[in-house]
């Protein structure tokens, strides 16, 4: 049976790759709190519904999932490293176009825009990484 990840003395060590880990957690919380904590904080104290101003999504969750998978190297790492990039980039990049064609500066869409920045950002320099310093990941072959 396949042993699903190494221990940190058996991958990589990169100070680059846990910067990378920790950023993504960071914008999971990020997100978390823009998406959910700061709009149903405001329908309670406005008397809105609670959900009137949530952009529901999991990706916090994936960007966890992934943040753990750069510090544990699993053998799929790379490949989640580039999927999950190129699918948020190309993602975001279409919500852009959309949204630039007829922005709506609400408070709401600003933060949503704000955090999607730094989201871009962020796989941006994870897809370059996985580009110009593959070693620094795991595959099966590295096993």
């Amino acid at each position: 049976m396949c042993d699903m990840t190494r221990s940190r003395s058996h991958a990589p060590d990169s100070g680059w790759v846990t910067f990378l880990a920790h950023l993504l957690f960071v914008l999971a919380a990020w997100s978390v709190f823009i998406k959910y904590v700061f709009p149903i904080t405001f329908a309670l104290f406005t008397d809105a519904a609670w959900t009137a101003h949530i952009f529901w999504d999991f990706w916090p969750v994936a960007h966890v999932w992934l943040g753990w998978a750069l510090l544990m190297q699993p053998w799929y790492t790379r490949w989640l490293a580039a999927g999950m990039s190129i699918i948020e980039i190309v993602i975001i990049l279409t919500l852009f176009t959309l949204f630039l064609a007829e922005p709506d500066w609400t408070i709401w869409r600003t933060n949503w825009f704000v955090n999607k920045v730094f989201v871009l950002s962020a796989f941006t320099l994870i897809l370059a990484t996985v580009v110009a310093k593959p070693e620094l990941f795991r595959t099966r072959s590295s096993s």
